[in-house]
């Protein structure tokens, strides 16, 4: 690009207005939003970036300034109460937040930003205003797109309002560079929000494989107090519609009915807790597994911190990825990492994490029948798993947040030298 050393990003502003990368990932609104911004700003932190996340606070335990690693702190916000609001209703706290965004940095020296990141189109509100008031190129992840979400509703869920989508197209109009996860984002984005192609750029989510690593079943199996005969099929994540779920545990139920033989050794743990339209039954899914007379093999376990979720990961013989819409699909490349094989949904990004016949497989249909079949295919046949199980850990070895942190690097230097020559 052309910069002297003295150009070269030093300093960044997270911007994360609805979730802190501090949150539990697979409850409420923390995801893999939370993941992707903690283990970027990490692997920028290594590379001798300076990160300041801001985000909402939603505790007065919480302090205004938290330094999470060398090179990384976390700025909490207090705008509007610390518990009890929505994410719906969240863009009543945007002119607060941002205040109080300046406010922080005019008490910062002359320049102190490089670049602004904004992750969901609430932040990209926020980082709209830093850009111009600051003077630095904005950078705007979209993570999940409105427009997109409303083409794949779950039954039952709530379309999103027509206020984000005023609210995503003016963000991606503001954006000096926007990253996609997967070419098929980068081509909605410009397809559905009129972005502009030359200022779209796919960088892909990573997986810490560190963490996310193949280890001996059988320990894991012990660490979980799983049997180690089990068929261990595993879904990780929010519990809510979008996620799907019930069809994983309406395809248990179909399995069983034809192959009543495999209850005896069933697991099917759900790993995660109530989130979005999920919130408003959060009984909802252990209520469907009584139904369908599955609760016996259906094991309910509270969201885990990723070292736990890893070992899950391992135990398993089948990591289930139901999904209606998914702009990366971590869940499943994490999964893979652990050398486990993927049944997932051929939607979004799962596309792009998915190599089907490969490393798992990806399925065009959300029916129950087609996914048991899917489902007892891989449990049943052992060359079959193992086949994939070699696949996924190949497939994986694609996605590291090093590589990451480094191409997003070059989109924040693309992006300042966009603005220098707009001036």
């Amino acid at each position: 690009m052309g910069l002297t050393e003295s150009d070269a990003v030093r300093r960044v502003a997270m911007v994360s207005v609805h979730t802190s990368p501090l949150d539990q990932p697979g409850t409420g609104d923390a995801g893999g939003m939370n993941v992707y911004v903690l283990e970027l700003s990490r692997r920028l932190a290594a590379a001798g970036i300076e990160v300041d996340i801001f985000t909402r606070a939603t505790s007065s335990r919480l302090d205004p300034v938290l330094e999470v690693g060398d090179g990384i702190t976390v700025r909490n916000i207090h705008a509007g109460p610390f518990e009890g609001l929505t994410k719906g209703e969240l863009p009543g706290q945007l002119c607060t937040f941002a205040r109080e965004v300046l406010r922080t940095e005019a008490g910062l020296p002359l320049g102190h930003y490089d670049v602004v990141h904004s992750h969901y189109w609430l932040s990209g509100q926020v980082g709209a205003l830093a850009r111009d008031r600051w003077g630095v190129p904005l950078v705007h992840t979209m993570h999940t797109m409105a427009k997109v979400k409303n083409d794949a509703l779950a039954a039952g869920d709530i379309p999103e309002p027509s206020a984000r989508i005023i609210g995503e197209e003016q963000v991606v109009e503001a954006a000096d560079m926007l990253i996609a996860s997967t070419d098929l984002e980068a081509k909605q984005l410009v397809n559905l929000y009129d972005a502009d192609p030359g200022r779209v750029e796919v960088v892909h989510p990573g997986v810490d494989l560190n963490v996310f690593r193949p280890r001996d079943s059988h320990a894991a199996r012990e660490h979980l107090g799983l049997p180690f005969d089990a068929h261990v099929l595993l879904f990780a994540g929010r519990i809510q519609p979008l996620k799907a779920p019930d069809v994983l545990l309406r395809a248990v139920a179909r399995l069983l009915e034809v192959k009543p033989q495999l209850r005896s050794r069933l697991v099917v743990p759900v790993v995660g807790g109530p989130s979005g339209s999920g919130l408003e039954h959060p009984g909802a899914l252990a209520d469907l597994s009584a139904e369908l007379r599955i609760d016996d093999v259906v094991r309910y376990v509270p969201p885990v911190p990723p070292a736990e979720l890893a070992v899950w990961d391992a135990a398993a013989s089948l990591v289930a990825v139901p999904s209606y819409n998914e702009s990366f699909g971590l869940v499943a490349a994490e999964a893979q990492a652990a050398g486990t094989p993927v049944i997932a949904a051929a939607v979004g990004g799962l596309t792009t994490v998915v190599a089907d016949g490969e490393s798992g497989l990806l399925l065009d249909t959300h029916e129950p029948d087609e996914w048991a079949h899917a489902i007892g295919r891989v449990l049943l046949d052992d060359g079959l798993r193992a086949h994939l199980a070699a696949g996924a850990r190949f497939r994986a070895g694609a996605f590291s947040w090093e590589d990451t942190a480094e191409r997003t690097l070059d989109v924040y230097e693309r992006a300042r030298a966009s603005l220098r020559q707009a001036v």
